[in-house]
């Protein structure tokens, strides 16, 4: 796949913050920076991809930035806009999970805290950006509430989480809150070709990211990650025409090469449930459009051939042993079960 080159970061109309959809959050956000109404701390939410960090770090330049061309809008250029943009500014405090799916300690927050009662070394204010705040332990949620509670001057913190769901009601409501999220797919289909992706990967990866424009944009740098999921579903296929002796086999290695890396075993499940997730919406005629859009036609040959029921149970099924890989369960006989209630199909 070639990869295109992405515009330029900033185009130079007001309010564009360089971001696809959710205009009136950055509305909203750059009347708070431009007009004195900033809050003490901003909770993005939405799924992964959706945009939630991209926001929160344009927040942070219109707020520092050296230069703005209007009130509220960051130029992009100047020194401060560029290195928040790579998240390396002193007055910068990234704080996370060392990894996907790992937990944010309460060391991290109390290390913020210290950072967080010096003045900023050169910006107008010091940001805290805590990512994935959904994954902090319960002590450092409780620890970040002294914070929130009495924020220092000239301290900005902006956190991003999946759900307010996912977090203390007395984290979320000392924050102020935008619920951010997916783009329609026509939309996200549209941007991605501004960015100066062609026209039919900019499908593609509108459908595959579900209208998560970071999502999209991940998959169009690294096609690697695309190359993967085509050997995932390749699998699938695989299996539909394969015995039960071969099923089983399969089920053996995977379980096997999960006992390392459990991570591989999640994202091929999550692949499977969305390649079912379309057969079941192909089975009931509803007009949403598919994740998988390049298997459109071995969709609706299962969907026909299936039905709603026999569908709909494969993904529960596929769904429920996703959901078993982080407990203590037998990774094999839960695979094995799932190669059970695959649907054979002659190729």
């Amino acid at each position: 796949m070639v990869i295109a080159k992405i515009a330029p970061l900033y185009y130079n109309s007001p309010m564009d913050w360089r971001i696809l959809g959710h205009q009136w959050a950055v509305e909203l956000l750059a009347q708070h920076a431009a007009h004195g109404g900033l809050r003490h701390a901003y909770l993005f939410t939405g799924p992964s991809g959706v945009g939630r960090r991209t926001l929160a770090l344009r927040l942070a330049q219109s707020v520092n930035c050296l230069q703005p061309p209007v009130p509220g809008q960051p130029c992009g250029v100047c020194s401060t806009c560029t290195r928040l943009e790579k998240m390396q500014h002193p007055d910068l405090a990234l704080i996370q999970a060392e990894q996907a799916g790992g937990t944010l300690k309460v060391e991290q927050v109390c290390d913020l805290q210290r950072s967080l009662s010096l003045a900023p070394y050169e910006a107008n204010y010091r940001i805290a950006l805590l990512l994935r705040f959904e994954e902090a332990h319960a002590s450092a949620a409780n620890a970040l509430l002294k914070t929130l509670e009495e924020p220092a001057p000239k301290v900005l913190l902006l956190l991003t989480a999946e759900s307010v769901e996912s977090l203390l009601p007395t984290i979320v409501s000392r924050c102020e809150v935008l619920r951010l999220r997916p783009l329609p797919v026509a939309d996200a289909a549209e941007g991605l070709q501004g960015w100066g992706i062609p026209a039919a990967e900019a499908q593609l990866l509108a459908h595959l990211s579900g209208g998560r424009p970071g999502y999209a944009r991940r998959l169009h740098e690294r096609p690697e990650l695309l190359e993967q999921r085509q050997g995932w579903l390749n699998e699938l296929v695989s299996l539909l025409g394969s015995s039960r002796l071969e099923r089983f086999a399969y089920a053996r290695a995977a379980a096997k090469a999960a006992s390392e890396d459990r991570e591989a075993l999640r994202t091929c499940l999550q692949v499977w449930s969305s390649f079912w997730r379309d057969v079941v919406l192909a089975a009931s005629g509803a007009a949403a459009p598919l994740t998988n859009l390049d298997r459109a036609a071995h969709i609706e040959k299962l969907a026909s051939g299936l039905g709603l029921e026999k569908a709909r149970q494969v993904l529960e099924r596929t769904e429920q042993t996703l959901a078993l890989i982080d407990r203590n369960v037998n990774l094999r006989l839960a695979l094995e079960n799932l190669m059970l209630d695959l649907p054979r199909e002659r190729m």
